[in-house]
């Protein structure tokens, strides 16, 4: 039988691209897929444009080159608004990115009021700016970025005490600002941010639709590659911190991998085999 599947990879700064990854995945496609995150360098919305420019295409080509995926997902919204294009001239592959989902949020809303949820970059992008402009420009949109939220996904996988501060925060900075009573629909614009949809809306002072853009990554995916459907196969995970990873490998096995690497940035982003016991 002649194995149809195509190989993705899933980029991300750290484990927020398991929310992606977690959508392609429950596709009826078949995909084989293998995860990267540049959890060295977390969080990206704290590093400049001409950082992340210089580094994720560099980082991208060299993986790619020893994986040989057929299609990467850049499952991080801050590289997609920030680096897209120059990780597609890097490559000779499809390159799909991740949409803030402000065009299905304007559609979806009934008040006409939306928040959007997102890290400081992505919220201060003019490429964010112009999605509103595009899709939205009827509606108030209120904005709100937040680091810690990412760093808040990244204690939930790896099992720890969340806290309630960055939640109370970003609840605070979407509904306490002018017209936020009125918010019916959040656009999650970061893919560590659906990882702590269930504790957001437990803090949210009113119902509201909490929309990301993994099912429409998916979508993108499968009719990029035009890819049949099957099942889904679970490959490789690499950190480029493996020390650091080792507290996050258990939400990695539940998603059924179990070969891991680091990525040695001395030796410019090669791929090294990584082991529970060497994380530690």
């Amino acid at each position: 039988m002649v194995n149809d599947a195509k190989r993705v990879l899933v980029f991300d700064s750290g484990v927020g691209g398991l929310s992606v990854f977690d959508a392609i995945a429950a596709a009826p496609h078949a995909f084989e897929l293998d995860y990267v995150a540049d959890n060295a360098w977390l969080p990206y919305g704290l590093k400049t444009d001409e950082q992340l420019r210089a580094r994720v295409p560099a980082l991208l080509s060299r993986v790619v080159e020893q994986w040989a995926p057929e299609a990467v997902v850049v499952a991080c919204n801050t590289a997609s608004t920030i680096a897209l294009e120059p990780v597609r001239a890097a490559l000779k592959i499809p390159v799909v990115g991740v949409v803030p989902p402000i065009k299905p949020a304007a559609a979806m809303t009934q008040t006409g009021v939306i928040g959007l949820l997102a890290t400081p970059a992505t919220v201060q992008r003019a490429y964010t700016s112009d999605l509103i402009s595009q899709f939205a420009a009827d509606k108030t949109v209120i904005r709100f970025g937040s680091a810690g939220l990412v760093q808040a996904a990244e204690r939930k996988l790896r099992g720890e005490d969340l806290g309630t501060a960055e939640i109370t925060e970003a609840i605070r900075g979407l509904f306490s600002a002018p017209g936020g009573e009125n918010i019916d629909v959040v656009a999650l614009a970061c893919t560590h941010f659906p990882l702590l949809v269930e504790e957001l809306t437990a803090a949210a002072p009113r119902a509201c639709l909490w929309m990301d853009s993994g099912a429409a990554i998916a979508r993108r995916l499968a009719s990029v590659l035009v890819a049949q459907e099957g099942p889904t196969r679970v490959h490789r995970a690499a950190f480029t911190n493996g020390h650091a990873a080792h507290t996050s490998l258990r939400a990695f096995e539940a998603r059924g991998f179990g070969d891991f690497s680091h990525i040695d940035e001395a030796r410019d982003f090669r791929a090294e085999a990584l082991t529970r016991a060497t994380a530690v």
